[in-house]
């Protein structure tokens, strides 16, 4: 009887860490939501550039919690519910509106369709990520598109438009197709590379820390279009990844 209870005490104290709010992590996720926020703000004001930065700043933020919470040994089952909840205002939410109010909106609807197809890929990506957490074995890469990755193409998309004066309706079949391709391409099965294994902690070669000089640098001279295109190629890599297993795999079977 002492052992059984002894079991059950030891089988609810990790639930009870579980439950622990740790500081330092989730001061990233809510600057993340914060900035997901402001970028929903931003575009109901026509301010299309601010929204479409503010979506970048998320992004940013959202990818430093996490590291910090297992650097710092602070995950927590809190942690990872508020993240996903913000991910969902940041990289869901956020990006449909801001497209939609840029340029979907004199489409009627066909312009609401498709930003919502892209909010309900988010959705639909974060709850399958969630629930398949534990089950993926592979983790250098992501099933479907990550939801970031998504909002920075949007992003991207409005900034460089803006960047160049485009209004939003002369592209507004583009941004119909870039919303559905980032929302159905966001709940594929296709896989994008995830860079889970690289270590930070660990020493790198000198030609690395130059690679990062280098991007630094490429990004810092035209911004827009860097990202954008840089993302429009992540966003495709993951069908080329595909169509080469694709090829291997009939070549196999020879």
């Amino acid at each position: 009887m002492l052992e059984f209870n002894h079991r059950k005490t030891d089988a609810v104290r990790p639930r009870m860490r579980d439950r622990g709010i740790y500081l330092l992590p989730n001061l990233f996720t809510t600057g993340a939501l914060f900035a997901g926020f402001y970028a929903i703000v931003q575009a109901m004001n026509g301010r299309f550039e601010h929204a479409a930065m503010a979506i970048f700043i998320a992004m940013i933020l959202d990818g430093l919690d996490g590291r910090v919470a297992r650097m710092t040994h602070t995950q927590s089952a809190f942690g990872a519910e508020y993240d996903s909840l913000s991910d969902m205002v940041s990289f869901g939410v956020a990006p449909a509106l801001v497209i939609y109010e840029f340029a979907l909106q004199d489409m009627g609807k066909l312009g609401w369709i498709a930003a919502f197809v892209y909010c309900a890929g988010a959705a639909l990506r974060l709850a399958r990520f969630n629930t398949q957490l534990e089950a993926v074995t592979d983790k250098r890469f992501f099933q479907g598109l990550p939801s970031p990755s998504a909002a920075a193409l949007i992003a991207g998309f409005v900034w460089a438009m803006v960047e160049y004066g485009v209004a939003g309706e002369t592209v507004s079949w583009l941004a119909a197709a870039l919303a559905l391709f980032g929302g159905l391409t966001m709940v594929s099965n296709f896989r994008y590379y995830s860079g889970k294994e690289i270590n930070l902690r660990k020493s790198v070669p000198f030609f690395v820390i130059l690679l990062v000089v280098l991007a630094f640098v490429l990004i810092s001279t035209s911004p827009p279009e860097v990202l954008f295109g840089g993302f429009v190629l992540y966003g495709l890599s993951g069908y080329v990844d595909a169509v080469i297993r694709m090829a291997r795999g009939k070549k196999a079977a020879r």
